[in-house]
């Protein structure tokens, strides 16, 4: 028997995708989350780093100005939360179009050659 999510399922909004970005030039290799906020502006949307988490959060007033017969963009709030690996690092945000596109990157740890002296134990 399979479960259908109801229409409340934190799932239903804001579907996303996650890509792999190769490595451009002296730029490491980057993953880009992109998640689809239709209907929201810059600031309406907070993206935030808190502990090992990605936090987006998206808060819309609902319009009191306007009686609608049918309303296909709905005035929400939302959250997704991403747990990122050790060491990862959110590069930048970018909204364009109702997409919301977060970089992300896993610096390179430096190389280190570090000369290890031999002493005789003769």
């Amino acid at each position: 028997m399979s479960r259908v999510p109801s229409l409340s399922s934190p799932f239903l909004l804001g579907f996303y995708n996650i890509e792999r970005i190769a490595r451009q030039n002296s730029q490491p290799e980057r993953l880009r989350i992109t998640l689809a906020v239709a209907g929201f502006t810059r600031d309406q949307l907070d993206v935030t780093v808190e502990e090992s988490q990605l936090v987006i959060r998206g808060r819309q007033q609902d319009d009191k100005e306007h009686h609608y017969l049918h309303r296909g963009i709905a005035a929400r709030q939302f959250q997704r939360t991403f747990v990122l690996a050790d060491g990862m690092e959110v590069l930048g945000a970018d909204l364009k179009n109702g997409l919301l596109s977060i970089d992300l990157a896993r610096p390179e740890p430096e190389r280190i050659v570090k000369t290890i002296s031999i002493t005789d134990s003769d």
